[in-house]
């Protein structure tokens, strides 16, 4: 079967190039934006600056505006005005859409848009563009964020001849939406001004006459181009083929050797895959490709196409080179000869099995790496007027927690060298300092902790709703009932008193509540280097200090900050912050199990929290330390396999101290800055609803419907000839990201905790 079609891949995207022009555009899409349908989510196409209003860095916004697909197999196109003429660079791509509602996006440019509408359907002829369009971004089955590598961008705008975007997504499924919900689907991408010295492009392998006989175990589609520009350098590759594919495989020909560029099963996450970095490619080299397809079960022949029922044979290879030199997109659609392919290495045909447990993995990509946590904007609707937030928590209606310090605040002069508080005839904190807040609005439904604390520290619950609370200046641990009569159930420790035996504390920082059994995990804390557990009714049972898998190496903690209990696998974790580490314990018995060390944590981590999505994921925030300048972000970590999913910040304004975070279940994340006396919200939220309806699991990581429609169609490009081209941009996270390469140092906190000086025998 002979498809016409013409393939351009022109990866583009912009940035201002200085302020002036930036405060221009702004306005202008601000104008030009009106026409565009909105809801109370506010989910719209738009420009953003940065936090650090650097005039080199944007975000750019592209979003479905609150669409409802009438029919599943839906084309929906939205359009928007690229914000500059000038040359710009693309480094770093977020998309925002699940599985569960989306079959893929694509992300065009092109000078001019075949509609000026909101959005229209472009599953017909009328297509996307007038003019050629040209593929820059695809995503499907629930694809994590594309980070490119450092020094690399994709080179747009003034020379690219590109003025307009243009989203188009795929509904697969209409039931998806018998939740009414509006879709807001998209992406944001991260661009510069700053030109790179190399540049990223994409070169495509492509069969397009392929015919796969019904019945028949094995068709070989197979491709092969001569190159002919300046050498690539490939870092990333990426298979699609829909259900009958079993195996894509890419190769570099030279001198009569083949050797693998990379090879992947085209049902497991259709995503960008590290290339082999030993392989570059360079004039009189041969680009090779084979799709290996089975014809069991079908009763006619499958051929290549835009429909699910049809098929597709795709291997792109994500490359950088001298940005002298750059060629941003080139394709190969030559079938190559029988001769050549006689010598491709067997591997080629053999397939990879997906395994059970692939799967599980694959659908619990949904959980854990597809969407990416930004900032609630405008949240709260009004100030809280709290003091320094040193502690989050959620009640039994997972509505948000605050303890905070009111007027208090912990200075050089608040101890003495043995930890004893200094400030105590200024009398306890005449405001209230525990405010339980709606987590949808930010409003405060209820206050309570009047004249109680002197400097709160850390807060959590437990199941019948009382405020479990750590003091500093106290060095107590007190359990306080919720009812607003600011009555204390339980004090741990002796008031103004530090010590080291199962009676004190010495500044204890943060507590755990075992839901089953009522038991508590104190970290303790500034001057000691331990945690202790008690019975639900304030008995002591043990306490031990820092782990390690090998006990001659065994370093102790450096203020274990901020303590989380995990449910489903009955341990604690701890944020040992000067050491810059998360440590996991068994909560029965203290025995240590793993530790959670990033370079990325820039040596301090000052709280944790958990959910136990898929197979449990760490959320985490860093501080400031004094032997670095590394920025200050939130993390989100996969337990099992210790990989940093995300990495997320404020828009508005930058982290000061952030000092505690809860997450609530619903793809929310809060997190409380003790500098800025400010507590911020984030979320994965695609959908248009003002307020998310809760679950087991919640949000991002809520129940999976267990459809499989993740391959990749063309929707009416087959159709219409409308200028065919084609690139993905899925799993790509390579080592050493220059995500945060822009981003400018944060302010030194103005309200630094101190640290005393321990007691003259520690525990050990």
């Amino acid at each position: 079967m002979e498809v016409p079609v013409s393939f351009v891949l022109v990866l583009a995207f912009i940035c201002i190039s200085h302020s002036l022009e930036l405060r221009n555009t702004l306005d202008r899409l601000k104008r030009s934006q009106e026409h565009v349908v909105s809801d109370p989510s506010d989910c719209v196409s738009r420009t953003r600056q940065p936090v650090s209003a650097n005039p080199h860095n944007l975000s750019v916004d592209i979003r479905m505006p609150a669409v409802v697909p009438a029919a599943s197999d839906t084309y929906l196109c939205t359009a928007f005005s690229v914000p500059t003429s000038q040359d710009a660079y693309i480094v770093d791509f977020r998309p925002h859409a699940s599985m569960d509602t989306v079959h893929h996006m694509l992300l065009f440019g092109c000078l001019t848009p075949v509609s000026t509408s909101s959005y229209w359907d472009c599953g017909s002829v009328q297509g996307t563009c007038e003019d050629e369009a040209s593929i820059m971004y695809a995503w499907a089955r629930n694809a994590p964020p594309t980070k490119l590598p450092k020094d690399v961008g994709f080179k747009v705008g003034r020379s690219s001849g590109i003025s307009h975007f243009v989203l188009q997504i795929h509904y697969g499924d209409v039931s998806a939406f018998r939740d009414h919900h509006r879709d807001c689907s998209g992406l944001t991408l991260q661009m510069t001004s700053k030109p790179q010295p190399f540049i990223a492009g994409i070169y495509l392998l492509m069969s397009v006459d392929t015919v796969i006989l019904p019945g028949k175990k094995e068709t070989n589609a197979d491709m092969a181009c001569d190159y002919s520009s300046y050498p690539i350098y490939p870092f990333a590759f990426r298979t699609h083929t829909h259900h009958l594919g079993k195996v894509v495989s890419g190769y570099r020909i030279r001198g009569g050797k083949w050797s693998l560029i990379g090879r992947q099963s085209p049902q497991l996450p259709q995503a960008f895959y590290p290339a082999n970095k030993d392989v570059s490619v360079k004039y009189g080299d041969t680009i090779a490709g084979r799709c290996v397809f089975t014809g069991e079960g079908r009763t006619s022949k499958t051929y290549i196409g835009a429909t699910s029922a049809d098929e597709m044979c795709n291997f792109y290879i994500m490359y950088y080179m001298d940005s002298r030199h750059a060629v941003p997109y080139m394709t190969c659609m030559e079938p190559g000869s029988k001769e050549l392919f006689q010598h491709i290495p067997d591997e080629a045909n053999m397939p990879i099995a997906v395994s059970p447990a692939d799967i599980h993995s694959m659908m619990h990509m949904r959980h854990s790496t597809d969407y990416h946590l930004e900032q609630v904007v405008g949240w709260p609707l009004d100030s809280l007027q709290v003091g320094q937030v040193s502690g989050l928590a959620l009640d039994s209606d997972s509505n948000l927690v605050i303890f905070h310090r009111g007027d208090h605040h912990w200075g050089a002069d608040s101890f003495n060298s043995q930890a004893r508080y200094q400030q105590r005839s200024v009398g306890p904190i005449q405001q209230s300092t525990i405010l339980v807040v709606d987590p949808t609005k930010g409003t405060i439904l209820k206050a309570s902790g009047r004249d109680m604390f002197y400097l709160p520290h850390g807060i959590t619950t437990d199941k019948n709703n009382n405020y479990w609370v750590t003091d500093v200046a106290l060095h107590q641990v007190v359990k306080v009932s919720s009812d607003g009569r600011d009555r204390t159930v339980l004090a741990l420790g002796e008031a103004f008193t530090p010590g080291s035996d199962s009676s004190h504390f010495c500044q204890p920082t943060d507590v755990a509540v075992d839901g089953d059994t009522g038991n508590i995990f104190v970290s303790d804390g500034y001057c000691n280097a331990r945690i202790l557990k008690f019975s639900a009714d304030g008995r002591y049972l043990s306490e031990w200090g820092a782990g390690s898998s090998d006990r001659r190496r065994r370093i102790p903690f450096r203020i274990p900050h901020s303590l989380v209990f995990l449910p489903d696998r009955q341990e604690v974790c701890v944020a040992d912050r000067e050491n810059g580490r998360i440590q996991c314990f068994i909560a029965q018995t203290g025995e240590f199990v793993k530790e959670i060390k990033k370079e990325e944590f820039g040596g301090e981590v000052f709280a944790i929290t958990y959910s136990p999505a898929g197979d449990g994921l760490i959320f985490a925030v860093n501080g400031k330390s004094t032997f670095g300048s590394t920025p200050l972000r939130g993390f989100v970590i996969d337990y099992s396999t210790l990989d940093i999913l995300d990495i997320f910040k404020p828009e508005e304004k930058e982290f000061k101290m952030p000092h505690d975070m809860v997450e609530r279940g619903d793809g929310c994340v809060f997190v409380g800055d003790a500098g800025s006396k400010s507590v911020f919200k984030f979320t994965t939220e695609n959908r248009c609803e003002v307020k998310s309806e809760p679950s087991s699991v919640g949000g991002i990581w809520g129940k999976i419907r267990g459809k499989a429609v993740g391959s990749l169609n063309l929707g009416n490009f087959f159709a219409s000839h409308k200028g065919y081209s084609r690139q993905g941009f899925d799993q790509l996270s390579t080592e050493g990201s220059d995500q945060d390469r822009h981003d400018v140092d944060s302010s030194d906190s103005e309200n630094e905790e101190y640290s005393a000086l321990p007691p003259p025998h520690p525990p050990s």
